[in-house]
């Protein structure tokens, strides 16, 4: 089986770690609506990649906006 486009999963360090935040924030952050819920896979809580780059990218929009 091949895979065109795969979205790597990220875990809450590796998340934390490409949005330069520590893992108690990016889980208050989480709490406040700031990060979005994680995909659920057994008990693990693992985070789309492209949804953390999106959490970058609407911070440079509205950084260009202010």
């Amino acid at each position: 089986m091949t895979f065109a486009h795969t979205d790597p999963l990220l875990t809450d360090n590796e998340a934390a770690a490409i949005l330069g935040i520590s893992k108690p924030t990016f889980w208050r952050w989480k709490r406040l609506g700031q990060i979005p819920a994680p995909v659920k896979l057994g008990g693990l809580s693992r985070w789309p990649q492209s949804e953390i780059l999106e959490i970058i990218n609407k911070a440079k929009a509205a950084r260009d906006v202010a």
